[in-house]
């Protein structure tokens, strides 16, 4: 398939920062996927302070997610969304650990895919409530199955309370 068969294809992505400046990594990311080829953001979710997860002994995140419309296919969006961790500071020492930026690809479309560097959906996002209530915020407005699918998992999990409203999405 070539860049002129595919449409667009609707992505959500899950940015999360600790480090300093913690809102100015998660603006610096969207402008960035912005002003990429191939990407436009066209939503976002309020911003949410979280408690670290895996690895604890480190500051709160602050943890938000954004829909956008692309042409890449997930394994390019994918090497987009590292290189721009990269360029934002991002480093690997410790698994789970502190980060200026994290962004992690959770819905592709429909699509499921597995490969040794991808899988989607996100493997844990069923997991995470970091991730379920600014993702269910951003596609309450679809009210379709997937965002019942997300509520109903939401519903389930345990730990909501410490997810805690930062800054309400504009």
């Amino acid at each position: 398939m070539t860049a002129e068969d595919r449409e667009r294809t609707i992505a959500y992505v899950a940015l999360g920062s600790n480090i300093d400046k913690r809102e100015h990594y998660l603006q610096g990311a969207i402008a960035a996927l912005n002003e990429e080829s191939g990407i436009t953001v066209t939503g976002q979710s309020s911003i949410y302070e979280t408690e670290p997860v895996g690895y604890v002994d480190q500051s709160a995140f602050l943890n938000m997610v954004i829909q956008i419309h692309t042409d890449l296919l997930p394994e390019a969006l994918l090497v987009t969304l590292l290189a721009i961790e990269n360029r934002l500071g991002r480093t690997r020492d410790l698994r789970w650990g502190p980060r200026t930026i994290d962004l992690d690809l959770l819905l592709y479309g429909d699509h499921q895919l597995t490969t040794p560097d991808l899988i989607i959906p996100h493997p844990r996002m069923h997991e995470r409530a970091f991730v379920l209530v600014p993702l269910s915020e951003v596609l309450y407005a679809r009210q379709d199955a997937l965002f019942e699918s997300i509520s109903a998992h939401l519903e389930k999990l345990e730990g909501k309370e410490g997810v805690i409203l930062w800054k309400k999405a504009q």
